[in-house]
């Protein structure tokens, strides 16, 4: 079934006003992302990190998730030794 409204010239205004702005944010972080992996991949190569080790700080540090990621770890490690693979 296809969409069928009609908009009035206040909602096309929003609408056009969302959409300009939406578009612009997106710009923005669209900027300051490709900013920040190459800040990343610098600084990894300079320390002889993995950029990924890297981002993956940097996620657990905003989200504020230490306690949450090191219990998934032992959860893993604790799987990982009842089938004798904690070892590798």
């Amino acid at each position: 079934m296809a969409f069928n409204r009609t908009f009035n010239q206040e909602e096309v205004a929003r609408l056009k006003r969302l959409i300009q702005e939406g578009d612009q944010v997106l710009y923005e972080v669209d900027a300051l992302t490709t900013g920040l992996r190459e800040t990343v991949k610098a600084i990894a190569e300079e320390m002889d990190l993995k950029p990924a080790i890297l981002n993956k700080a940097i996620k657990v540090a905003h989200k504020a998730s230490f306690t949450d990621e090191s219990d998934k770890f032992d959860e893993l490690e604790t799987i990982l030794a009842a089938v004798g693979k904690d070892n590798l």
